[in-house]
Formats: structure tokens, sequence, C-alpha cells
């Protein structure tokens, strides 16, 4: 299944509840940032990161909790299960769904530097993703939209490392060229 079946097929249109709370969100976020650049605590790319992290970290809380359908309360407990179906099944849409989770945090990983406008820990951004994940999935096992899994919790984590990695990789390629000069 490709990621635009998986999107249709998982979540409904935002109602006018949500999109009227994600513009107060928006909206509270960029006020809160322009004082912030008016009184030079931050830079222009650091708010516009912020913003880019606001907004990514809703739309996959949407996706993943707000607009999917209520369903059974599902959970796997045993962590890497999928692992183990990958290897001794040869299960590749698990393989698949093992590489979208990765994905699916990235951009987490790579705005972070640019919100702090440094490089930054991978174990901090590893933390992050750990704890923001847990917020997905410990909301789709409340509100019974989706399955709880740590594997989950786990891919995710490891690709907002991939993305922090990646990131801190460019600012040190950006730094090391600038300094040439």
């Amino acid at each position: 299944m490709d990621i635009y079946q998986i999107l249709i097929t998982h979540n409904r249109a935002w109602s006018k509840k949500e999109v009227i709370i994600f513009c107060i969100i928006i909206v509270g976020v960029f006020l809160v940032l322009w004082g912030l650049i008016r009184y030079r605590k931050i830079k222009k790319i650091q708010a516009i990161a912020t913003i880019a992290l606001v907004v990514f970290m809703w739309i996959v809380l949407a996706s993943t909790v707000f607009t999917r359908e209520q369903t059974i309360r599902r959970y796997k407990l045993i962590p890497f299960w999928s692992w183990e179906k990958i290897i001794f099944e040869k299960d590749m849409s698990l393989l698949q769904e093992n590489f979208l989770n990765c994905i699916l945090l990235m951009p987490i990983g790579c705005l972070l530097p640019m919100v702090m406008a440094h490089a930054v820990k991978l174990k901090n951004v590893f933390a992050v993703g750990v704890i923001f994940s847990a917020v997905i999935e410990f909301s789709q096992l409340i509100c019974k939209r989706g399955m709880f899994e740590w594997d989950d919790i786990i891919h995710n984590g490891l690709g907002c490392v991939i993305g922090c990695f990646l990131t801190n990789e460019i600012i040190k390629l950006y730094k090391k060229r600038k300094s040439i000069r």
C-alpha cells in the first residue's frame, strides 16, 4: 500500500473545529516567534524552522490520531515483534511499515538543529522522537485509533536521529566551507 492509500484509508478530512484549533495554534506560535525576533532572541531562520516543526507535528498527530476512525483497542507489547515476523516469516509489508515509521519523524530530527541554531546531540533528539512518538502511541491506545506498538516508538525515535544526523552533517559542512572562504 502506498502512502497516499494509507492516508485516505486511515484518515478522514479535518473538521471545522480542528481547522480552527490548528489556526489558533499557528497564529499563537507566530506571534510568540515574532516577539522573539523583534527582541533579537532568535533569528528568522529559527522562527521559520519552529513554525515548520509545529505544522509538521500537528499534521502527524492529525494523521495518526485525530482523524483516524475509532476502532477496538489494539496493542503489541513485545518490543521488536515486527522484526521477528520480517526475519522468520519474510513479511515485507512489515519491513515497509518499519521503514515508513523511521521516515515519519525524520523531519523533526532535521528541523531541531535549525530551531536550536546549532548541532544537537543525537541522544537528545532520540529522546524527543521517543517522547513525541509515545504521545502518538498512547493517544492511539487511549482513543482506540490505531495500534499501540513499542516498535513504532523505537522506529520513530531512530528516524529523528537519522534526520538530525543528516542536518548536523550539513551544518558542519556549511561551517567548514564558510571558514575556508
